[in-house]
């Protein structure tokens, strides 16, 4: 069985140029900015992170496929390197420190493509998260400094810390009153958003969170990092993984009232 150390120590190598590329152009007074087709901004660090990673992985890595956020898929094969350059753009155009570059390797199993390397990197914020299959999940600046991740033993929803990243998608799915209806039943609740909340379950520091509308890029190296802290990820529908198009993730012991609430539909 392979072990992935290798892959999870290239994806360390990825993430470090990223950041430097991401962080070059934060804050900048003359940030080129567009508006993709789906209105969504995507600016000149974005594609410049995510050609930076292609170049990387297509020297060290060249029978590899590769999907990103900006420049779609390329090649076929086993394994599938997953790439959100910037996830959390609008928080980077607004000089907010909340995004991070997400670099996944997901490999062919049975039943589809599954994570089995995640790297969750945030320069601004001074902080990195990664993950290997079986290896665990871990935060730190380096490899060799590092601190285990494990989630939290909360098993009352009436204590639990709710994490989200906004209202507008649950009402436009009619699931509304359900999110409203867990955020009244639990401790309480926080609209962190993007990357930051699955961080925050694989530490323990939040017990849940969900997102009614993703895509594979926001969830790959997200999800393994929460099930290698011990979590449970899913989608909205139940399913283990990233291939929902949403996702639901908690502590595993609160999995199931998480789904009661925003996994139904109107």
């Amino acid at each position: 069985m392979p072990d992935y150390l290798d892959d999870l120590r290239l994806a360390h190598v990825l993430a470090d140029a990223a950041d430097a590329t991401t962080m070059e152009r934060f804050k900048a007074l003359d940030l080129k900015v567009e508006t993709k087709p789906d209105m969504t901004p995507v600016t000149e660090a974005d594609k410049a992170a995510e050609e930076l990673i292609r170049g990387h992985l297509q020297r060290a890595r060249p029978r590899d496929a590769v999907l990103g956020e900006e420049y779609g898929v390329e090649g076929t094969g086993p394994r599938r390197w997953v790439i959100d350059p910037i996830d959390g753009t609008k928080n980077y155009v607004r000089g907010v420190p909340v995004w991070a570059t997400l670099i996944s390797l997901m490999e062919a199993a049975e039943g589809g493509y599954r994570p089995v390397v995640g790297v969750v990197s945030a320069p601004a914020l001074g902080r990195r998260w990664w993950a290997a299959l079986d290896h665990g999940a871990f935060s730190g600046r380096s490899l060799t400094s590092a601190s285990r991740l494990h989630v939290s033993s909360v098993s009352r929803l009436s204590d639990a810390s709710f994490a989200y990243s906004s209202l507008s998608g649950w009402e436009e799915r009619g699931q509304l009153e359900g999110f409203l209806d867990l955020s009244r039943s639990v401790w309480r609740t926080r609209a962190y958003g993007d990357f930051w909340p699955y961080m925050m379950v694989a530490e323990g520091s939040v017990d849940l969170c969900a997102e009614p509308e993703l895509s594979l890029w926001d969830m790959a190296a997200n999800a393994i990092i929460v099930t290698e802290a011990g979590g449970a990820f899913t989608g909205l529908d139940g399913r283990p993984g990233p291939h929902g198009g949403n996702a639901a993730a908690s502590n595993g012991l609160l999995h199931d009232e998480l789904l009661g609430y925003v996994g139904r539909r109107s």
